[in-house]
C-alpha cells in the first residue's frame, strides 16, 4: 500500500529539472490534460516528426543536398513525399585517355605517306572518352527489410569522344576526311518500371517484373550477354533467397557507332534474346553458388543493310560472300561462383547449337555446334590475391563442311584475366586483307569472332576461336592503393577460317603474350573518387606476325589507359 501511495504522490509532484546535457523535449504546451485521472499518457503525447526526420528535428544533424555521406533526401534516406516514396539521384563522371598502337591498314585510295606502298600504315593512335552518367529513381516501399513495391528509373548518359589516327579511311569511309574525329551523343541506358508482384513467404521471398531498358548479365563474368537492353524480365527468389530465377525477353536496341550507347531514336533491331536461368546458393557445397541457364538468340536481319555513322557497312559484314544472314543460336550453360575452402573460384561453360541460314563461305544453311569454357581460381593471403585464368572458345576447323564450330557471344563484356587492363581485351584489332571493316576481335571483348562491330554487327560462328592461359595478382599495398599484374598467353584454337579468308596457308596458332599492370587509387578510402593508371603490351607470336607482318617491323604493341571516375 505504501508503494502505491508514493507512486501517486510522485505522479503529482513537480517535473524534475532537465539534465543540462540532455536533448530538450519538444514543446507541447500544457501537460495538465495528460495528468487527468483515467487517461493513458500515450493518448496525449505530442505528435513527433516521422522517424526519417526525427534526428534533424532534434538538432542532431543537418542535411546538405551535396553530402552523400550523411542523411540526404536525394539519396533515398528519407521520403520525398508521403510515408514511403523515396527519390534517389546519382551522377558519375567516367573519363579516360588512351594512347595505343595496333596494326592499321593503309587506305585503299590514299595514305598519309606518299612513299608508303605497304599494306600496313602507322600503328599509333589516341582515344579520349567522357561519359556523364546520370540516374534518377523514384521508389515506393520500405526497403530496409523487404523488397520495394514499385520503382521508376531513368538513366541518360551524355558522351563526348575524340579519336586520332595517322592513316586515312580509318575513322571515316571518305578519304577526304580528317585524321581526327570529335563526336558526341546522348544515350538512354535505363528506362524501366519495376513492379513487386507479391511476397511468397514471411521472410519476403518474392516475385517481381521489370519492363523497359534495363541492365542484365547472363552469367557472373559477362561472357555471353551483358548489356542494357529493351525487354521484360520476371525475377524473384525462394527458400530464404537460396534460389533466384530470371525469365526474360529482349529486343536489342541499335547502338551509336562511336559511343556504344543505346540509340532510341531508331527502331530496335530484328535481333531477339530469350533467357531463363536459375541460381542455387550453397550448391554443390556451402560457399558456392551454381547457375544453370538457357539462352536463345533469334536474328532476322538478312534483308537489313546498316551503315554506321562513319560510313562503314556493319550489316551484312563485308566478309566471305558479303550477303545478309538470319540465324538461330541456343546456348546451354552452367556457371559457378564462390569459394572452395580458401580458394575463390569462378567457372563458366556453354554449348551453342543452332542454324545459320546463310553461311558466309558456302551461301548455304549450316549447323552451329560450338563450345566455351573458362575458369579462374584465386587465393587470398593477407593483402595479396593470386589468380590463375584458363579459357577455351572453340574455333571452326573446316569453314566449308556445313557446320560452324566457332563460338561467339551475343554481346560480351568479360570481367576476366585482367579485364580491360589487358591489351587483347581492351583493343579491337582490324582483320586486314581478309575482309573489309572487320575486326579480329572486338573492343572490350575476348573472342576473335571476325565481326564488323561488336555493337552493331551480327554474331559470327565462322571464327578461329581462342585459348588463353594466364596468371595475375592483386596487391593492396595501402588501404587506398591496389596494384594489379597480369600475364596471359594467347593462341587461336583453329586457324582454318583465317587461312581461307586470307588465302594464306600455314598460319600459326600463336597470338602472343599479353602483359599488363594497373594501379588503382582511392583517396580517403572512398569509392567516390577512383583513379586508375594501367599499361599493357602485346608481344606478338608467330600467328599474329603472319597476319601482320607490317612495314614498321614492330615487335611490341602497347596500350596506356588513364581513367578517372567521380561519383555522387
Amino acid at each position: 500500500m505504501t508503494f502505491w501511495i508514493c507512486a501517486i504522490g510522485l505522479a503529482h509532484a513537480e517535473e524534475p529539472p532537465l539534465n543540462p546535457g540532455a536533448v530538450p523535449p519538444p514543446q507541447i504546451g500544457d501537460y495538465a490534460d495528460c495528468r487527468t485521472p483515467g487517461r493513458e499518457f500515450v493518448e496525449c503525447a505530442p505528435a513527433i516528426p516521422d522517424r526519417w526526420r526525427l534526428a534533424e528535428n532534434l538538432g542532431l544533424l543537418k542535411t546538405r543536398w551535396w553530402d552523400p555521406y550523411n542523411q540526404n533526401t536525394l539519396k533515398g534516406d528519407r521520403p520525398i513525399f508521403g510515408k514511403d516514396w523515396f527519390f534517389v539521384a546519382s551522377i558519375v563522371s567516367d573519363t579516360f585517355a588512351e594512347p595505343r598502337s595496333f596494326p592499321i591498314p593503309v587506305g585503299v585510295q590514299t595514305t598519309t605517306d606518299p612513299g608508303d606502298l605497304d599494306v600496313f600504315g602507322d600503328s599509333d593512335s589516341f582515344a579520349f572518352n567522357q561519359n556523364l552518367i546520370t540516374s534518377f529513381s523514384l521508389i515506393k516501399g520500405s526497403t530496409a527489410y523487404k523488397p520495394q513495391d514499385l520503382e521508376f528509373r531513368l538513366t541518360p548518359v551524355f558522351n563526348y569522344n575524340f579519336a586520332r589516327v595517322e592513316e586515312k579511311r580509318i575513322l571515316y569511309v571518305e578519304p577526304s576526311e580528317d585524321l581526327h574525329r570529335h563526336d558526341g551523343f546522348i544515350g538512354l541506358q535505363e528506362a524501366f518500371v519495376d513492379y513487386h508482384i507479391r511476397n511468397v513467404s514471411e521472410r519476403y521471398d518474392f516475385d517481381s517484373v521489370r519492363f523497359g531498358i534495363q541492365p542484365f548479365s547472363s552469367d557472373f563474368r559477362g561472357f555471353l550477354f551483358q548489356d542494357n537492353q529493351l525487354g521484360v524480365r520476371f525475377f524473384g527468389n525462394r527458400d530464404n533467397n537460396r534460389f533466384q530465377y530470371n525469365l526474360a525477353a529482349f529486343a536489342r536496341l541499335e547502338k551509336d557507332t562511336n559511343s556504344g550507347l543505346n540509340d532510341v531514336t531508331v527502331r530496335p533491331r530484328k535481333d531477339y534474346v530469350f533467357l531463363a536461368n536459375l541460381y542455387r546458393q550453397d550448391l554443390p557445397f556451402p560457399g558456392m553458388t551454381s547457375q544453370i541457364t538457357a539462352v536463345y538468340n533469334m536474328n532476322r536481319e538478312r534483308n537489313d543493310i546498316e551503315i554506321d555513322k562513319n560510313g562503314f557497312p556493319v550489316r551484312p559484314a563485308l566478309l566471305g560472300s558479303l550477303r545478309g544472314r538470319n540465324y538461330d543460336a541456343a546456348y546451354l550453360g552452367y556457371n559457378a561462383d564462390g569459394r572452395v575452402g580458401r580458394i575463390n573460384l569462378t567457372a563458366s561453360a556453354y554449348y551453342a547449337i543452332g542454324k545459320d541460314r546463310n553461311s558466309i563461305f558456302t551461301d548455304e544453311s549450316a549447323n552451329i555446334r560450338s563450345y566455351f569454357a573458362a575458369i579462374e581460381p584465386s587465393y587470398d593471403r593477407d593483402w595479396a590475391r593470386f589468380r590463375l585464368s584458363g579459357l577455351i572458345a572453340s574455333g571452326d576447323g573446316d569453314p566449308f563442311d556445313g557446320t560452324e564450330r566457332g563460338f561467339d557471344a551475343i554481346f560480351e563484356n568479360p570481367q576476366f584475366a585482367g579485364a580491360d587492363t589487358s591489351y587483347w581485351i581492351r583493343q579491337g584489332i582490324p582483320f586486314i586483307g581478309g575482309g573489309r571493316v572487320i575486326g579480329v576481335n572486338g573492343r572490350n571483348g575476348l573472342l576473335p569472332d571476325l565481326r564488323s562491330s561488336k555493337e552493331q554487327g551480327q554474331s559470327n560462328f565462322n571464327n578461329p576461336g581462342l585459348i588463353l592461359a594466364g596468371a595475375g595478382a592483386d596487391f593492396d599495398v595501402l588501404p587506398e592503393l591496389r596494384i594489379s599484374l597480369n600475364a596471359n598467353r594467347l593462341w587461336f584454337h583453329k586457324t582454318d577460317t583465317l587461312e581461307a579468308l586470307r588465302v594464306q596457308g600455314d598460319i600459326d596458332n600463336s597470338i602472343g603474350w599479353d602483359l599488363s599492370s594497373a594501379a588503382i587509387y582511392r583517396p580517403g578510402f572512398i569509392q567516390n573518387v577512383v583513379l586508375r593508371l594501367s599499361g599493357a603490351a602485346l608481344k606478338p607470336g608467330d600467328g599474329f606476325n603472319a597476319l601482320y607482318d607490317n612495314n614498321e617491323k614492330r615487335d611490341l604493341y602497347y596500350s596506356v589507359l588513364f581513367n578517372v571516375v567521380l561519383s555522387y
